[in-house]
Order: C-alpha cells, then structure tokens, then sequence
C-alpha cells in the first residue's frame, strides 16, 4: 500500500515537520508500506523570489528531519520518501529527497537534476544540479525510485530510473496555477502535466506516484495556488487514485508490483528498445 500526504504548509518549520510526521503515521495506521512527503514539505514554497535569508532554511542530511523521519519508519515498520532542502556545504544547496527504510536506515539520497528557473519559480538562485545521477533503491517493501518536481517533465529521467530497477517513480513536487493565467491556462497546465507523468508509467511499466501541495502561498494579489490532485498511477497509466484540488488528503492505493511484469511483457517496449541508435539523446539539438 502506498500513499502521498498532500497537505498545505504555514511558516514555521517545525510546525510543518509536526504536520507531516502525524499525517505519515495515520497512513501508517491505514495500511500504508511506504509514504511520500511533497516537495520541501518542512517549509513554504521559498523559491517565489530570490532571498538569501531563506538558505537558513536549509539542513544536513543526515540531520534532523532525516532523524525523525527515521525514527518514525522504525516505529511503525514503513518506508518514507522525504523531499528536503540540503545543505551539503557552504554554499552548495541542493533539492534531495532522502529514502528511509521500514528499519529506519537512510538507504537513498537523490539531489533533483532539472533545477528550473521561471516567474515564481526561481530554483536556480538556491539549488545546484543534483550529481548523484538517476537512481533507485531497494527498500523492504519493493525497489523506489525517486526523481523531484521539475524531473517530472523529463521522460529521460524516468526511462534511467525505471532501468534501474525502480518499481515505482515517486515525485515529491510543489506546483500550481499562477492564479492571474489560472483561468485561460489552468486546465491545459494541469493536463499536460498529469499527462506526461501518466505517459513515464506506460512507457517504463511502473507506478508512478506524485505528492502535490495545496493551498495558497505568496503574495495575496498573486503568488502560486498550489493545485494539489495528487495521484497514483499504474504501470498502464490509468490513475488508481487521485485527490482534490484544494484539501489536504493522505492518498492512499494499493501497487501491486506483480503487474509489472504482466504489463511488460504485453507492452514490451523495454525489450524493443534500439540501444545501438540512440548515441544522439546525449546532444542538445541534432545537426
């Protein structure tokens, strides 16, 4: 079983850190094996503007969030996936999402690759490009594959995760409607969106679990509102379960890995893959 906690974030860190943590442990008495935060759930959407104050928002992995998300995993004997805002070094910041084992073991860090840089979206200012490469990791309940938010417009991401093992594509993110453009733009953003994610499950055959905020954040007159709707897809792309668009929800479905297989093997597009022709994906435009 898994499930994604969607919820909305105040400005206190600590508060947002209690939130989660209670939200993970109802799941956890809900059936859930392993759960997902959204992207940079411990605060407010900070990258609406460039600010070098917000670097104190920043932590350690490991460090205290990664403390008590572990301590949490060991006691209800589940997997979390957490989206943190990494301070590595004196300078060096990155967007990581940290997998921890139903025995409490940080077992995985992966650092977001595609960093984006749009109105309201400033990423760029506060994340170097993860370095870490696509990655999935083996946890007690099936192999976890972890990409973050803008990742999820990138089918190379999750082509090199998916053939890694992964079993499931988890993408923490923080998106929405910049509420000027909501009404001329708003349904074909969110479709577009939900498309792709759907497309990665069905070309790759694996679930594909994405963990989205709510709630309103910025400034009054403008700002972002979180869309929410998070979901979870099956390894035919069909959404098993979605939330709303404006209330906080723990998400839950249950994955089968079993299908992976069956879906693969009717749907081979791993085995037809043309390896050989493919030496070109690595330039930015073909001469």
């Amino acid at each position: 079983m898994v499930a994604l906690i969607q919820m909305s974030c105040g400005k206190d860190p600590q508060d947002n850190l209690d939130k989660a943590l209670a939200r993970i442990e109802e799941a956890a008495k809900q059936g859930a094996q392993i759960v997902s935060t959204q992207e940079l759930f411990r605060s407010q959407y900070f990258c609406q503007s460039e600010d070098h104050d917000n670097f104190a928002l920043a932590e350690p992995i490991p460090g205290p969030s990664t403390e008590a998300l572990s301590k949490l995993a060991a006691a209800r004997a589940i997997v979390i996936v957490g989206s943190l805002f990494e301070r590595r070094a004196a300078g060096v910041y990155h967007n990581t999402a940290v997998v921890i084992d139903s025995d409490g073991r940080l077992i995985g860090i992966y650092r977001k690759m595609h960093i984006p840089d749009d109105p309201l979206f400033y990423e760029k200012f506060y994340f170097t490009p993860g370095d870490l490469g696509f990655k999935s990791f083996e946890s007690s309940y099936g192999r976890v594959g972890t990409l973050v938010c803008w990742d999820q417009w990138y089918p190379e991401g999750a082509r090199l995760t998916a053939l890694t093992g992964a079993q499931i594509l988890f993408y923490p993110t923080a998106i929405g409607w910049h509420p000027s453009e909501k009404e001329e733009y708003g349904e074909r953003q969110h479709s577009s969106w939900e498309t792709i994610q759907r497309a990665h499950a069905i070309a790759n055959g694996v679930y594909v679990a994405v963990a989205n905020r709510v709630g309103h954040e910025g400034d009054p007159n403008g700002g972002i509102q979180f869309w929410g709707q998070s979901f979870i897809a099956d390894p035919s792309g069909q959404i098993i379960a979605r939330a709303g668009i404006e209330e906080e929800q723990i998400l839950m479905a249950e994955c089968d890995f079993g299908k992976i297989d069956v879906q693969r093997t009717h749907w081979p597009f791993l085995r037809d893959r043309r390896i050989d022709a493919y030496h070109d994906i690595t330039k930015r435009l073909i001469d």
